[in-house]
């Protein structure tokens, strides 16, 4: 099977649980303590694993507590996720402002001449006839040789984003992008709401007061604050970074990722939406950290994500307003801190935590939400098994573990791959030794000039991230020779007729619509059999 098929499969392979079961569930009531995306997502889930009605799952939100909601960006999990509900991109999609996402841009990152800016394309059948064109050129020109090897030119979703198209084909053209979306995550959170209400899910708008343990340790009831007690057989925590029933009432450790991700704030400013509508997230480099613009269908959301340790919050959000051209605009902004790193035990006796509450590893690649998915998914499919066990238990959380590292050490790249010198913010970052033993390896072969390939397929490093994306991120940051030490190619290294690549891009991408068209007349997509077909 083909890399990109390899993307495509583990993708689709996070959908919630269908089908049915006789057998009862290993427990009679879930409680999800929180609401927002996180809380309604995992709500959801549970609501429609194999026990359907026998499991009684009640959401807990309390109305004191706001959510943290902004113009957001997912990866292309998020699709499956709705896929597997069946529900329609246009009923959710414009109920949360929502437009679709072929990628990220990355801007100022590196200085080197040529690679000041680069894509990272989400996957695409079509990609099995550019890739190997791609990898090739790649390793001529780390073998010295003066090849094209930047990532833009090889990729359809690149090809996309550039354009202002959308990532959805033409019913006569059936080759999938797997896309992913933004959108409001305000509105995201109260569609699911609705949702998981429909769906039987209970809603209680109380605020915890405290959390009681029983006698074996576990949490055996919730205080509310109209005196009345919520009891339940096991507790999902989606309080934020609060981390209400994992952090404070079970005292689980908390393992810092502060030695390698130095951004532990952020601000978020909207602006109006002008022009086309892009169908990708920009992240532009700034002198502490980076900056997020995301097109929504009414604005744009914009953000800088910065560390407190390089400049103070007035001085962030003067950069990013200067960078936006609001300095004189009377334009509110909201100030965030994240506290980036996980629990030790995401699953910890009777409690499973979700979002924020589980861990945060910085936007860049838009990852919060997926951690959700990927959480609650494999909750979900170890309730299906009927083992709340403690080996299920110890499991769940060495998958989870390693699935934040591997996340991890893909975002660290970025910054120890950049080659700005203008503050010590940058430079800080380049000069980071806090790697871990996979990421080492990645650039260790890379700057060997061996192929990545067998290393990531055999486990050895880089995992959780598919080849097409190490190799977007370290040719896109121009990890090459100096320009001068390069050379003209053999006629071997040069044997790729790049203008035969730049037909077949040019070409495909005749057959996906103007972004703003395909939004305004959305396609029904439950039921489409277009990936299935190109995968088995």
């Amino acid at each position: 099977m083909s890399d990109t098929a390899t993307v495509f499969n583990q993708h689709t392979a996070a959908r919630p649980a269908a089908g049915s079961t006789d057998r009862p569930p290993p427990v009679q009531h879930i409680c999800v303590v929180g609401g927002g995306t996180a809380g309604w997502m995992t709500a959801l889930m549970l609501a429609t694993s194999a026990y359907g009605p026998r499991l009684k799952v009640t959401v807990l939100e309390s109305p004191q507590v706001g959510i943290i909601g902004v113009g957001e960006g997912s990866t292309p999990w998020l699709r499956g996720f709705f896929d597997g509900l069946g529900i329609e991109e246009a009923e959710w999609m414009p109920a949360c402002n929502a437009t679709y996402k072929a990628g990220i841009t990355f801007e100022g990152w590196s200085t080197k001449p040529g690679f000041e800016r680069y894509f990272h394309p989400f996957a695409s059948m079509l990609d099995n006839m550019t890739m190997h064109q791609f990898v090739d050129n790649v390793h001529a020109r780390l073998e010295g040789a003066d090849v094209h090897a930047h990532p833009d030119r090889f990729f359809i979703a690149a090809a996309l984003a550039r354009q202002g198209r959308g990532p959805r084909a033409q019913a006569n053209f059936p080759f999938d992008v797997w896309y992913g979306y933004h959108f409001d995550s305000t509105l995201l959170g109260q569609f699911l709401a609705r949702k998981a209400v429909e769906r039987g899910v209970t809603h209680t708008a109380r605020h915890v007061t405290q959390t009681l343990l029983n006698e074996r340790g576990d949490i055996g009831h919730l205080q509310l604050d109209d005196g009345s007690r919520l009891a339940a057989d096991f507790f999902i925590d989606c309080t934020g970074f609060a981390s209400l029933l994992i952090g404070q009432a079970l005292q689980t450790p908390f393992v810092s990722y502060a030695e390698n991700l130095f951004n532990d704030a952020a601000i978020a400013l909207p602006t109006p939406l002008t022009g086309a509508i892009e169908s990708q997230t920009t992240a532009t480099a700034l002198r502490h950290g980076w900056a997020w613009k995301i097109p929504l269908t009414n604005r744009h959301g914009n953000g800088y994500v910065y560390s407190r340790a390089h400049c103070s919050p007035d001085q962030a959000e003067t950069e990013l307003r200067a960078h936006l051209g609001l300095l004189d605009a009377d334009v509110p902004a909201r100030h965030l801190q994240m506290r980036v790193g996980r629990m030790s035990q995401i699953w910890n006796r009777n409690c499973v935590s979700v979002g924020l509450s589980q861990g945060f590893i910085e936007p860049l690649e838009a990852t919060a939400l997926l951690f959700v998915q990927r959480t609650a998914g494999a909750f979900v499919e170890a309730l299906e098994a009927g083992d709340l066990g403690t080996a299920a238990q110890a499991r769940f959380n060495e998958d989870m573990r390693t699935r934040f590292e591997n996340t991890r050490d893909y975002i660290v790249a970025h910054y120890k791959t950049n080659s700005r010198t203008d503050t010590e913010y940058w430079r800080a970052n380049a000069d980071n030794l806090h790697l871990s033993d996979s990421l080492q390896g990645v650039l260790m072969t890379w700057l060997s000039r061996k192929p990545l390939a067998a290393g990531l397929k055999q486990g050895r490093f880089g995992q959780g991230y598919p080849i097409v994306s190490w190799y977007a991120l370290l040719a896109g940051m121009g990890i090459f020779p100096e320009g001068d030490d390069l050379q003209p190619p053999t006629p071997h290294q040069a044997r790729h007729r790049l203008d035969t690549v730049d037909d077949f891009i040019r070409r495909s991408a005749m057959n996906f619509p103007d972004h703003r068209a395909l939004l305004a007349d959305i396609p029904p997509r439950v039921g489409d059999k277009t990936l299935q077909l190109y995968l088995w």
